[in-house]
């Protein structure tokens, strides 16, 4: 089936506020349709890989759009290994929108989320843990998340991906040789097989341990700071940010709502969330606010209950410690410039106990320490990760090592040779499932729909 020429805007457009903006094709039309709309004064060659100088025109009126730049990039040298072609013309909305409504009467269609990419993968441009990795490199969210996600890019997952599943097939062929020929070969080694099937699942084991540390690389933490009116809650958030993101004063119920800042920590995203003074009040709007962060604080993965050391452990604090003891919580003994910090009038349970002055900027590398101790050794070890699956991956991966499992039972077990081509079958499949050998439309589907249109 022929595929039609998609376009699409690929950069992001900010009103007013763009310098520049591409507009992408992709297809058997996309060299005709930018002759039709590019006119290239002097003698520019309209060779591939070469950027020419230009305006883009209306196709039916030839009333010039924009001044521009067209960068050609022809089959199969180009990111979908079909003929590519880019406007490049001035940004914000109008001018890359007018170039973009050209090449659709001109007879381009608007293209998918991720179809780029998804015609790269269906055209061998690129593998599936590759095109996930472009995904990811375009959403990062931290340095260790991109370098993470260019590694994916680059093939370093799919290699050992590659390699389990071809030492799947040769067990395979091992096992179908003897079901086939059994009259003409040797008995198989099952020791052998039993020690390589072994060997297998260990590297998938070792494969899946990466899936937590990616998913702290790719989603972060939600750390939500949450105590008692006038605590110091909005000065620690400042602190932390250094920048005034949230109104600070001596009136208790400053803040009326969720705060929301997002930070870099030991290589993870953190989204910062400064609540509301939680305390009753007959003020309906701080009621309001209390209950939403109250809501925000239980979707946290961390919670930093923020006290005054001045005013020691109340018995606000201990109902605020109760109603979210579920949670991982760090606590935070603010102003211990006032009053000396005692450790023995915090409840036990509180493991961590950071002393701070937010209004000082003291504290916050210390708080920084306990959240990496708090979230274990996974963000520790993500900050130095070189790559690491998702979660569609570590799926295909426990299916795959599942059914190694039941492989070892079936050879335990004494059962026919046909049993174990099963279970082996399985292995393959859900490991071919990682890079796209084996692999159901719905399931493309799905994967490519969460990328971004013109990706």
């Amino acid at each position: 089936m022929k595929q039609t020429t998609i376009a699409a805007i690929a950069t992001a457009i900010v009103p007013q506020q763009g310098s520049i903006g591409i507009v992408r094709l992709s297809g058997a039309e996309a060299l005709p349709i930018a002759r039709c709309l590019f006119h290239a004064p002097g003698h520019q060659s309209w060779e591939s890989h070469r950027i020419l100088y230009g305006y883009i025109q209306d196709s039916q009126t030839q009333q010039v759009i924009d001044e521009g730049l067209l960068l050609l990039m022809l089959a199969p040298r180009s990111y979908t290994r079909e003929d590519v072609v880019e406007f490049h013309c001035h940004g914000g909305m109008m001018a890359v929108q007018q170039v973009l409504n050209a090449c659709l009467e001109a007879g381009a269609e608007l293209a998918q989320p991720g179809e780029f990419t998804l015609r790269a993968f269906l055209n061998g441009r690129l593998d599936l843990t590759q095109a996930e990795g472009v995904a990811d490199l375009v959403g990062a969210r931290s340095p260790q998340a991109a370098q993470a996600a260019l590694a994916g890019v680059q093939g370093k997952l799919a290699d050992p991906i590659r390699q389990l599943r071809q030492r799947g097939l040769d067990a395979l062929a091992e096992v179908e040789a003897r079901v086939d020929f059994a009259d003409d070969l040797p008995p198989l080694d099952e020791r052998a097989m039993q020690t390589e099937l072994a060997a297998i699942d260990q590297s998938i084991q070792q494969i899946l341990e990466t899936a937590n540390q990616g998913e702290l690389l790719r989603n972060g933490l939600k750390i939500a700071i949450i105590g008692r009116p006038n605590v110091g809650k909005s000065s620690l958030l400042n602190a932390w940010c250094r920048c005034d993101r949230a109104i600070v004063t001596d009136l208790p119920g400053t803040t009326r709502d969720v705060v929301e800042s997002h930070l870099v920590v030991g290589g993870i995203p953190i989204q910062v969330l400064d609540t509301a003074g939680i305390r009753e009040t007959e003020d309906q709007v701080e009621k309001i606010g209390v209950t939403r962060s109250q809501q925000a604080a239980q979707g946290a993965d961390l919670v930093l209950l923020t006290i005054d050391a001045s005013a020691g452990w109340t018995a606000a604090d201990q109902h605020l410690f109760q109603e979210f003891q579920d949670l991982p919580i760090i606590l935070v003994v603010n102003k211990v410039d006032l009053t000396p910090m005692d450790r023995g009038q915090y409840p036990a349970a509180v493991s961590k106990v950071v002393p701070t002055v937010a209004a000082q900027n003291q504290g916050i590398a210390a708080l920084e320490t306990a959240i990496l101790e708090t979230v274990h050794t996974q963000s520790l070890q993500a900050a130095n990760l070189e790559w690491a699956i998702n979660q569609r991956q570590a799926d295909a991966l426990r299916r795959a090592a599942q059914s190694l499992g039941h492989l070892q039972v079936a050879i335990a077990d004494q059962l026919p040779l046909d049993f174990w081509s099963i279970d082996l079958r399985g292995a393959i499949q859900a490991l071919g499932e990682i890079t796209g050998e084996d692999l159901t439309e719905s399931v493309l589907d799905r994967i490519f729909s969460q990328f971004c249109i013109g990706k």
